[in-house]
């Protein structure tokens, strides 16, 4: 059971990546930036884009894992796992989402991301797209 839950831990945290987050630091202050990457051994961050409580712009910086209290997602965006299931419906069984990558495939040649369908051609894939575009509308309303 704590393989599950370690397994579950390791997914959330990688759905972070390229997502607006603040960090909060065990000193007291914070940070928000773009999770560009990050150690899965002890945390440590790396943060573009990244702006201080006071204002102030850095482009990138390294943060350790010592160093952080608590994570807060800022932008999460909507979740893939719901256009998975309603382009199932269209092509059922033939849609897998890896929640690791963030990326839906569609009969192992159509790839879809956050982006619409960045990979595969045909019919099949101007449907996956227009379904796509259904999605987002709904979610973002």
């Amino acid at each position: 059971m704590s393989a599950i839950a370690s397994k579950r831990f390791s997914d959330e945290f990688s759905s972070l990546l390229d997502k607006q987050i603040r960090v909060n630091l065990v000193t007291g202050g914070s940070l928000e930036g773009r999770l560009s990457a990050y150690n899965p051994t002890d945390y440590s961050l790396w943060l573009s884009d990244v702006k201080e409580v006071s204002g102030k712009h850095i482009p990138k910086i390294f943060i350790s894992g010592r160093s952080i209290m608590s994570i807060e997602v800022i932008e999460a965006g909507p979740s893939l796992e719901k256009l998975a299931e309603k382009i199932n419906k269209v092509f059922p069984n033939m849609v897998r989402y890896i929640r690791e990558a963030d990326v839906i495939l569609v009969m192992d040649r159509i790839r879809v991301t956050k982006d619409g369908v960045v990979e595969g051609s045909g019919p099949a894939a101007e449907k996956v797209q227009k379904i796509y575009e259904e999605w987002l509308t709904e979610e973002t309303g």
